[in-house]
């Protein structure tokens, strides 16, 4: 019997000419063809990293489906998918994690319960918006 994937329907589409840098947001899901330099965000969204993709971001999604090239963290609240020609440099963290022969991984992998990851993922972000908004001890007067 043969495996079936399910396709999501992408609502948001970066080509393969495109280069952003910062902090890309989103709901539903994403697919990245392009090279993206900084964060990717989202807290019930599917990821999609396609084949010619360069990302050199850390990422905090629902679902990564990885099929490019990734220098970075990648924190999923339900799962990680990584298929040829997937390279993956750097540490991953989800419930599900599925990984193809012919992917290149090298990094920390961790599967932690669901709830435990969300939580992870909200305190840190919390954390760094705090860490911004923080005014140096010797600026205050």
């Amino acid at each position: 019997m043969k495996k079936e994937k399910k396709t999501a329907t992408i609502s948001t589409l970066l080509g393969v000419d495109t280069k952003i840098e910062g902090i890309i947001e989103f709901e539903k899901t994403i697919r990245l063809d392009g090279k993206v330099n900084g964060k990717i965000i989202s807290k019930s969204g599917t990821v999609i990293i396609g084949e010619k993709a360069v990302i050199d971001a850390e990422m905090i999604v629902d679902v990564a489906i990885i099929k490019g090239h990734v220098n970075g963290s990648i924190d999923a609240k339900s799962k990680i998918e990584v298929y040829p020609p997937g390279k993956i440099i750097g540490d991953i963290k989800a419930p599900l994690i599925s990984i193809d022969s012919g992917v290149v991984f090298d990094g920390r992998c961790q599967m932690a319960e669901p709830s435990k990851i969300s939580d992870k993922n909200s305190k840190s972000l919390q954390t760094k918006k705090e860490s911004v908004n923080e005014v140096p001890a010797e600026k205050k007067n």
